[in-house]
This record gives structure tokens, sequence and C-alpha cells, in this order.
């Protein structure tokens, strides 16, 4: 299947018939173009690349070898600076053509996503944030609050083992939601809304299919 990418808007909530709230998130489906088809016998693998151009946010600069990859698709007056591959077998590859503007009307009101986007970045963390550590005792006169404790042996091996869980970078993490249902879909503005929430924060690029 052939996939789409977005940003990530906003979250709200819609009522649904029997009067339930139903937590959605709503995302905003840029213009996307085939822009590369690999295939089996030339490259290895069956693959589509999709360029991604959004009217509100356009990239400004783009160098001279994105605008002659975008030349052989027949699109190089827009000025697409994001790529993503999805991969596809040979029965579906054979119906597509370079510079073909993927619509949103693949998707409708009851399917199922994956979403695959970065969650977001928490920057440099420590033992018990990062990794759900026990804190020591805060009665007075305990110097061990948030300390790691002891991260090996002595002598032997007198080393730390690779692996071992110790303070650092939190977040940022490539992650990929799954079965994530479609409630809304707005063809005319390029917007769908998907129960539950998706990694990220708003504004975030987003890539979406079934």
């Amino acid at each position: 299947m052939i996939g789409l990418l977005g940003i990530k808007l906003d979250m709200t909530q819609i009522f649904n018939d029997q009067g339930l709230a139903i937590p959605i998130t709503v995302i905003k489906v840029g213009e996307c173009f085939i822009t590369q088809i690999k295939k089996h016998n030339i490259d290895g693998y069956n693959s589509v690349q999709i360029g991604y151009y959004d009217n509100f946010n356009k990239c400004k600069k783009i160098n001279n070898s994105i605008k002659g990859h975008l030349k052989k698709a027949n699109i190089f007056d827009k000025n697409i600076k994001i790529f993503r591959e999805f991969k596809l077998d040979s029965n579906n590859i054979d119906n597509l053509e370079l510079g073909e503007k993927i619509p949103l009307s693949l998707f409708q009101i009851g399917d199922k996503l994956n979403v695959i986007a970065y969650s977001i970045g928490k920057g440099f963390a420590g033992y018990q944030k990062r990794h759900n550590f026990s804190r020591g005792p805060m009665s007075h006169g305990s110097k061990n609050h948030r300390l790691p404790g002891s991260i090996g042996a002595g002598t032997t091996p007198g080393r730390v083992y690779p692996g071992k869980k110790m303070a650092g970078h939190l977040g940022n993490h490539k992650t990929t939601i799954k079965n994530l249902e479609i409630v809304l879909i707005d063809i005319e503005k390029n917007i769908i809304g998907v129960k539950g929430s998706i990694p990220g924060k708003s504004g975030n690029l987003i890539s979406i299919y079934k």
C-alpha cells in the first residue's frame, strides 16, 4: 500500500451517534507525488518513493541534485524536499507512473492505519525518568536520593558491561503506532482524523499507510 506524508496538527474530540466523546488526532496530509519507482530487476526490491509538498510551509531552497531528481518525474516546479519510501509488491507497482499525485481518496472512514513519527525529545534525563528506577530513601541523612547505585562488580570483570541502563538522551525515537482507526476525512482540506494519539508534537512530520 502506498502511504502518505503529512503533519500533526492537534488533538480534539468528536461525538458519535451514541453521544460518546472520541479523542482524535487531526492530520494535515500534504500533496504527495511519486518521485521514483524502484523495481526488483534494477534496484533489487520493489518500492515507491514519495515526495511531500506542503502549500503552507514551502521549502525555499532545494539544491540542484534534488531539482534533477524531480525533473525526471516532471514535477520540478514543486519545491519538494522531503522523501519517503514505501515497499510494494510487483503486482501494484506496474500501475503507477512517475509524477502521479496520490489522492487522499485512497483512505476511507473506518480504515486502519499505521502511523510512523518521531516521539517528543526530552533531552538528557536521569535514571528515574528514563528507566523508572526507584529512588533512595528520602529521610534525613540519606545521601542517596536519585543516584544510580552500583553499576557493576569490582575486580571481576573490572569494567561496566555495554548496554547498562544509565542516564542519557530520552525521546526523539522513531515510533510506530498500529491499527489507528480513521473517524474523520475532509478531502477538500486534505485533513484526516484518527482515533487516539500519535507520537510527536504539533507540526511533527508523520508517515501513514494502511
